[in-house]
């Protein structure tokens, strides 16, 4: 294992996704050799819920945040409901995710992701988790549901963050942090590595989102928890920390946030 300094934290990682889950121990142990401490791994839909909580059990470091993704809206019932609410109970489940909007989903329709995503921040607030949060074409909407339904009382993460400092602004003030990923390390990225630049210190969190959205230079590859620290040095890069620092008070941000001693 990397031995210097503290260890970085994927806030966003499919652990229990193919190809990813098919050799899980080897993809853990070289993210340990990278300096990787501690994983979040979110759900996408109901059928994987014990999945997600099953890794997080069997992985020293590792989170559940079961929910359900704006793609998986129409599975949402009231048997749905009860198994989520009593999922939140358990140790290893530290938040609510990935929930959101997504207006680029040609199903189901808005309408309906919206009164999902409205559920799930109303049990994320009764059982005082917070929320991982997915968006994609529908900022204004979402953020104005945030504000309605008071999620400023447990906050969380805007994964993947990919808006402008205004949007990252209101978000934080919400009391979610910017999700950086791989898409920071694109030579071509402009508005990302801004937003990394100027928003407080203490709302950036990182994540690969692996297998998916792969840093530079392993676009058009399958990505790996163990390019976490790509992510990490240009972070650092933007900031003027060191890569001591940048894990030291990212670590710090994602406990904070998830509510992890």
């Amino acid at each position: 294992m990397k031995d210097a300094g503290p260890l970085l934290f994927d806030t966003h990682v499919h652990l229990d996704a193919s190809p990813l889950a098919e050799d899980l121990e080897e993809e853990v142990r070289r993210a340990r050799q990278a300096g990787i401490g501690c994983f979040v791994v979110p759900g996408v839909d109901r059928s994987g819920w014990r999945r997600v909580l099953g890794v997080a059990q069997a992985v020293s470091g590792a989170w559940a945040a079961p929910g359900l993704h704006p793609l998986a809206a129409g599975e949402w019932c009231p048997k749905c409901e009860r198994e989520l609410q009593r999922l939140l109970v358990e140790p290893k489940v530290v938040a609510i995710g990935e929930i959101g909007l997504d207006a680029l989903l040609p199903s189901p329709s808005l309408a309906v992701q919206e009164q999902v995503f409205r559920a799930q921040l109303r049990l994320a607030i009764a059982a005082g988790r917070p929320v991982l949060i997915h968006s994609r074409q529908a900022t204004e909407r979402l953020l104005r549901i945030l504000r309605e339904e008071g999620a400023e009382q447990v906050g969380g993460i805007f994964h993947a963050f990919s808006g402008s400092l205004e949007t990252a602004l209101q978000g934080i003030r919400l009391g979610f942090a910017i999700g950086v990923g791989g898409t920071v390390t694109y030579p071509n990225a402009r508005r990302l590595p801004g937003v990394v630049q100027r928003v407080p210190e203490e709302w950036i969190v990182l994540e690969t989102d692996a297998p998916d959205l792969p840093p530079h230079p392993h676009r058009g590859e399958v990505n790996r928890p163990a390019w976490l620290p790509l992510v990490a040095q240009r972070v650092a890069e933007i900031r003027g920390w060191s890569e001591v620092e940048t894990a030291r008070i990212t670590t710090a941000n994602a406990k904070r946030i998830l509510k992890i001693l």
